[in-house]
């Protein structure tokens, strides 16, 4: 059976024929050895077609769909015209190799050619790939160099900015640093309490907190300094003015040591770097929490911004912790005890991370179990909605936060929660009339700046119009002047023209005028009086 070799290089495909596989050798240690020997290889392998991409853009569209596993159209119009044609109802009397598994199903599939893809194809595509400028003659190595470098960065590009939710990696890099953060202050302060604990060793049983520990430290810097005056300096600091006066008063009989003025500064320093790193956490976790609302607002509303956050860099991305199931999502943290337990033949653990949920906490302990499972059935439902969703709105993670205090007031008081149905309905319910009072409010929006713009336009343009009424106005009246001149000149005329003839009929019409504006009674009795005339003469 021939071999053909599929090649998807950076300048376009090629279809290469192994017509002298003896010669190499049939095993994938015989063509090892002979991929550095172009004379050797040559004589094995030649060039049966090749086509060059229209563009770079065609380049990364075609990259992008083997990298998928999918046969595009030029590829399947490549194939057809370059290799032999195959009867109607017989089986193909060649076999195509390929580089990846996916793209030679496909082709398979679509089009009924065979398609192999073994390590020994592969170490035969592997020597094409090192000799395939010398076999295509108006290739040049630098040229192919070049289309490589712009296919590799064009590529490595799009798939940055196919990434969706490459916004989540912000979280989990956040995540990460507060938790280094809250390890790092927490051994620094203590280093604080115990440098400084030397010369005022009362202060750490007055102050419990590290961060107050750390201003008072910079404040003081010498116990003997201070005095009553600095009480309401310390009341601002502490808040509370009994301990400023403790604080005082201990300072007076102190047991520490004293310090010399070297150590005190370095002790201020270290204490100015300690609260300087508390600020900075402080600034962090709420850059945190505006993040986990852009990202997941679902999932922040059902279970918090840190318990989410975590979740998401556990599992890797939000899109991989959409495709976790709830099962999944309910161990996730607890890997080290599922193994163990599946090794030992133990109870499996019930909840990993979600454990920091308050839900979990208010729970009792014969509930706990049940709580995380169905919390995780919730929290996968938020993400999916995160991940997958067009619009930003934290709706369905209310409802969902709604259904598992539902849930809780049932294994406490047994109050039946409402249904799952019930409950998405109402979420759909809100999200339809938030868009529509957004619509309306851009809506009204428009229609304010548009009649803004109308009065702008007629106050501006008042004495222009005012104006151009007058002159119309005038306009008018000479021209309707003229109409009247007009026309009884040319009555003037017609009377001059007929003679006298024509006087009684207008005398006529005006007597019909008349008395077609008469009253309809004196109309009658005028017509009365008429016949009597006429039976008279008679």
């Amino acid at each position: 059976m021939a071999l053909y070799l599929l090649f998807e290089s950076a300048s376009g495909y090629a279809l290469f024929h192994a017509y002298g596989i003896d010669e190499i050798g049939q095993s994938v240690d015989a063509v090892r050895s002979s991929v550095l020997d172009l004379k050797r290889f040559s004589k094995a392998v030649k060039l049966a077609g090749f086509t060059p991409f229209a563009s770079a853009i065609d380049a990364l569209n075609q990259c992008n769909a083997i990298s998928e596993g999918i046969m595009t159209d030029e590829l399947r119009n490549f194939l057809e015209l370059n290799l032999p044609k195959v009867k109607d109802g017989k089986k193909a009397k060649f076999s195509v190799g390929v580089m990846e598994p996916k793209v030679g199903s496909h082709i398979t599939e679509a089009t009924g050619i065979p398609c192999q893809s073994n390590e020994y194809v592969q170490e035969l595509l592997r020597a094409v790939r090192l000799h395939f400028d010398q076999f295509i003659d108006q290739l040049k190595p630098s040229d192919l160099e070049k289309a490589q470098l712009g296919l590799g960065h064009s590529y490595s590009r799009a798939k940055v900015k196919f990434n969706v939710n490459r916004v989540d990696n912000m979280v989990i890099q956040a995540i990460f640093l507060l938790d280094t953060l809250d390890k790092d202050v927490n051994s620094f302060s203590m280093r604080v309490r115990e440098w400084y604990g030397w010369h005022f060793p009362e202060l750490v049983k007055i102050v419990n907190d590290n961060y107050l520990y750390a201003k008072l430290a910079k404040f003081v810097v010498n116990k003997s300094d201070l005095s009553e005056k600095d009480i309401p300096a310390l009341a601002d600091l502490i808040g509370d003015e009994d301990k400023a006066k403790e604080i005082v008063e201990a300072a007076k009989a102190s047991m520490g040591q004293d310090l010399s003025p070297v150590d005190l500064i370095n002790v201020q320093q270290f204490a100015q770097r300690v609260m300087n790193l508390s600020e900075y956490r402080k600034n962090l976790y709420e850059y945190l929490v505006t993040k986990m609302n852009d990202i997941a607002p679902n999932l922040t509303s059902l279970i918090g911004e840190m318990v989410g956050a975590r979740l998401i860099s556990h599992a890797g991305s939000l899109s991989n912790l959409a495709k976790c199931p709830a099962s999944t999502l309910q161990i996730l943290g607890a890997e080290k005890a599922l193994f163990r337990a599946l090794k030992t033949r133990g109870n499996t653990p019930k909840y990993g991370l979600i454990f920091h949920s308050s839900f979990i906490g208010r729970a009792s302990t014969k509930n706990k179990g049940r709580m995380a499972r169905y919390l995780a059935n919730k929290c996968s439902i938020a993400s999916r909605i995160d991940c997958y969703s067009d619009m930003s709105s934290s709706i369905f993670g209310e409802k969902l936060r709604e259904q598992v205090e539902e849930r809780l007031d049932f294994y406490d008081k047994g109050v039946a929660p409402r249904k799952n149905l019930d409950v998405m309905k109402a979420a759909i319910e809100g999200l339809t009339n938030t868009e529509d009072d957004d619509s309306k409010e851009n809506g009204e929006a428009s229609v304010k700046k548009s009649k803004k713009k109308k009065s702008k336009a007629e106050a501006n343009g008042d004495a222009m119009d005012v104006d151009n009424v007058v002159a119309e106005a005038e306009t008018q009246t000479e021209k309707k002047k003229k109409k009247k001149h007009k026309l009884v000149e040319a009555q003037d005329e017609e009377m001059q023209a007929n003679g006298d003839d024509e006087t009684p009929k207008k005398k006529k019409k005006k007597n019909r005028d008349t008395s077609e504006s008469v009253d309809p009674k004196t109309g009658t009795e005028g017509k009365k009086k008429k016949k009597k005339s006429k039976t008279d003469d008679e």
